[in-house]
């Protein structure tokens, strides 16, 4: 299953779909290297590495399982991150 080139929309059920499973495991010591992995199969680069890392560790530490973590990780990538824009430098020769 390639989870980077999901759509937007997609990918926020998803999130959702997975903060709620992790919200509801009691069996963490599984979810939370699967919630590690799919972070980083969602967003790709270091960003999603991190993501996954971040995510791993919140669902490894009993009482923390109520944070969203994938849900922020779309905010972040989606809502809250500035557009880069592309600078065209000329040089003359």
């Amino acid at each position: 299953m390639n989870l980077e080139n999901l759509s937007k929309k997609k990918k926020l059920v998803l999130s959702v779909i997975f903060d709620i499973v992790g919200m509801l495991t009691v069996i963490d010591i599984i979810w939370a290297p699967a919630s590690g992995y799919l972070m980083s199969r969602m967003y790709k680069g270091t960003r999603g590495k991190v993501a996954g890392l971040v995510s791993f560790i919140e669902e490894a530490i009993p009482g923390l399982d109520i944070i969203p973590t994938f849900t922020i990780m779309w905010l972040l990538t989606y809502v809250f991150q500035k557009d880069q824009a592309t600078v065209t430098i000329k040089t003359e020769q």
